[in-house]
């Protein structure tokens, strides 16, 4: 039986993997939108945090859909990619994949969300963020996946 839903994990390492347990469900089995939401604002901090070079906080969650339910015992892939920057806001696209009855290797994709981040600084208020020239003179990796400073798109 194959499952229109059936897809590969994208190219690349995820932000974060973690695999639901009984205490992130219902009586029923089905994973909590809710857990989900709070591991997906995880995994789209990280390249913010990144991009940032400190702390953020998420400003809004622009959109997310659930597109299958989850179970306990997938094993969850989050992949996130910064789309959008501006001068303090940070825009993160999250994926998020689910990895069943994995001696079949059925993989399928359950959630996908955007998010925004702000920089804040000690204060916890807002800050510029800095160029992208500053963090890869820093550490030549951190322009990876980073895109064109003046869009924050990424290539």
């Amino acid at each position: 039986m194959t499952n229109k839903h059936h897809t590969n994990l994208p190219e690349g390492m995820p932000q974060l993997r973690v695999m639901p347990m009984p205490a992130d469900a219902n009586v029923h089995g089905d994973v909590f939108g809710g857990w989900i939401m709070a591991q997906v604002d995880i995994a789209g901090a990280l390249p913010a945090v990144r991009r940032a070079n400190g702390r953020v906080a998420t400003i809004a969650v622009n959109s997310f859909l659930f597109k299958q339910p989850v179970f306990v015992g997938d094993l969850l892939s989050f992949y996130a990619n910064v789309v959008k920057v501006g001068n303090t806001s940070i825009t993160v696209n999250v994926e998020v994949y689910a990895e069943r009855n994995r001696l079949q290797a059925e993989t399928v994709k359950v959630t996908e969300a955007t998010l925004t981040y702000v920089a804040t600084d000690e204060d916890r208020k807002p800050r510029q963020l800095p160029p992208l020239s500053v963090l890869c003179a820093e550490d030549p990796a951190a322009d990876a996946g980073q895109g064109d400073e003046k869009t924050g798109i990424v290539l």
